[in-house]
């Protein structure tokens, strides 16, 4: 069936030079980008602007340059990845009926982008233990920190504790050089930009020295109570079941844990010892533990990055293991 082709003109006020800079990008390439996110064309001409294409993307592309261009009036360049993720937003409020959530910090206003990442928050929210399981480029470790900074600027805990398993090929903790907060760093990575982002790098390594921000692998987790805390275990997909007991059984008074992971990307010697698979059919039942799924749609890294999570899923089911 042939699609139906539409064009709409976009007039863009008012006139600023460099806003219009701004919006297009260098050599156009923001609009480039949107013009191959939606499946259209744009003929821009000074700040009059041609977009032709199926009628509900040139609509999309005409509310997406009339919103970018507002927010040129507030200063800061706009970057592809910015663009990348105004384009996500709006399909997924036009796929969910504009269903959004936001969390706000001191230092910036995270916003849920779907369906699956505003029930995401909402779980968080509403359960003491939180399963996030989905692809790379998801969210989920995103919005963790996002719900534990909040919690902390709240006063709603006391404490935020990172939790990973160190699972290396040929390496061991403690033959790395330095003390235990830089034998972990590299571990820790995603979790330290997002609190970065969030807090900012001095008041990060403040919050660190001042124990209010902690950082442990998972094996110093045994014997612990964690009261009045934020927990993150990020990498969930690489603890072993006894590991995945232990963590969750550390979880104390005014606690909150939220377990990450992506069942796709587990690096244990034998799969089937996963102990996020084994915990969402163990505890699928329990009060007060949530599990949250992302899908591939969800993903709001670069563009490609969905692509390539969905061609590997599609090989592996078309593959699958025996």
């Amino acid at each position: 069936m042939e699609t139906t082709h539409y064009s709409e003109t976009l007039v863009l006020t008012p006139e600023d030079n460099k806003r219009l800079l701004n919006l297009c990008g260098r050599c156009d390439e923001n609009l480039h980008l949107i013009e191959k996110s939606l499946d259209i064309n744009i003929k821009q001409r000074g700040y009059t602007f041609s977009i032709s294409g199926a009628p509900e993307k040139v609509a999309q592309a005409a509310n997406t340059l009339t919103e970018l261009y507002e927010t040129t009036s507030k200063g800061p360049l706009l970057a592809l990845r910015q663009i990348h993720l105004h384009l996500q937003s709006q399909k997924n409020k036009s796929n969910h009926q504009g269903n959004s959530m936001e969390i706000r910090t001191k230092r910036s206003i995270i916003i849920a982008r779907g369906e699956n990442q505003v029930q995401y928050l909402k779980n968080i929210a509403e359960n003491d233990i939180n399963f996030g399981i989905g692809p790379a480029g998801t969210g989920k470790t995103y919005l963790a920190v996002a719900c534990a900074v909040h919690a902390l600027e709240t006063a709603r805990v006391s404490r935020i504790v990172l939790v990973r398993p160190i699972v290396e090929a040929g390496e061991r903790l403690g033959f790395l050089p330095g003390d235990l907060a830089q034998k972990v760093h590299p571990y820790l990575q995603p979790l330290y930009d997002a609190l970065y982002e969030m807090l900012g790098f001095e008041q990060v390594g403040q919050l660190i020295e001042r124990g209010i921000i902690e950082l442990v692998p998972l094996a110093y987790m045994r014997g612990r109570s964690l009261n009045d805390s934020f927990i993150i275990l990020d990498e969930g997909q690489n603890t072993t079941t006894e590991q995945m007991k232990m963590f969750l059984t550390r979880i104390g008074f005014n606690s909150r844990a939220v377990i990450t992971g992506d069942v796709t990307q587990i690096d244990l010697s034998n799969h089937r010892d996963s102990g996020l698979i084994h915990a969402t059919e163990v505890l699928k039942d329990v009060k007060g533990i949530s599990f949250s799924t992302f899908r591939p749609s969800d993903v709001v890294r670069h563009p490609l990055v969905q692509s390539i999570v969905e061609a590997y899923e599609s090989h592996n089911n078309q593959n699958p293991k025996k």
